[in-house]
């Protein structure tokens, strides 16, 4: 008989409370179980330490018998330091999805572009500046007449 320790939802609708329990792998999820070793609240607040009930004596007994704690379970157990955390590994989570790379992309390009105009404004001399002074001149003669 394979035993799991998981968790077992109770409470009402859209108020979960869930019980820490042994039971057969088999058994339906809030059905039979063979011991309850411990409670979860989740609507109360993180800090609360009535969130989380375990008894670790019974669960250390379990687990040296065979069973098999669920994910969430386990890590229950990993912060309470009877087991060691799971370790996962999804690299593609992190990376932005298709929208948010065309994005990247866009914005690189326009970088691209504005370094582009300022190279080939610096590579220019300074014409209009010779192109100013006749143009004076010729207001100053309109300003005349």
């Amino acid at each position: 008989m394979t035993v799991r320790i998981r968790l077992s939802r109770h409470g009402a609708k859209k108020r979960p409370y869930y019980r820490i329990v042994v039971a057969d792998v088999r058994a339906p999820r809030d059905g039979r179980f063979i011991e309850r070793v411990g409670s979860f609240d989740p609507l109360k607040d993180k800090s609360d330490e009535s969130r989380l009930n375990l008894q670790l004596d019974r669960i250390k007994h379990w687990l040296s018998t065979g069973a098999q704690p669920s994910d969430r379970v386990q890590q229950f157990l990993s912060d309470a330091g009877l087991m060691e955390p799971i370790k996962r590994n999804n690299p593609n989570k992190a990376k932005p999805k298709k929208k948010a790379q065309e994005r990247i992309k866009a914005k690189e390009e326009a970088l691209n572009k504005k370094e582009e105009e300022a190279k080939a404004a610096e590579a220019k001399p300074a014409e209009p500046a010779a192109e100013a002074k006749p143009a004076e001149p010729a207001a100053e003669a309109k300003e005349d007449k």
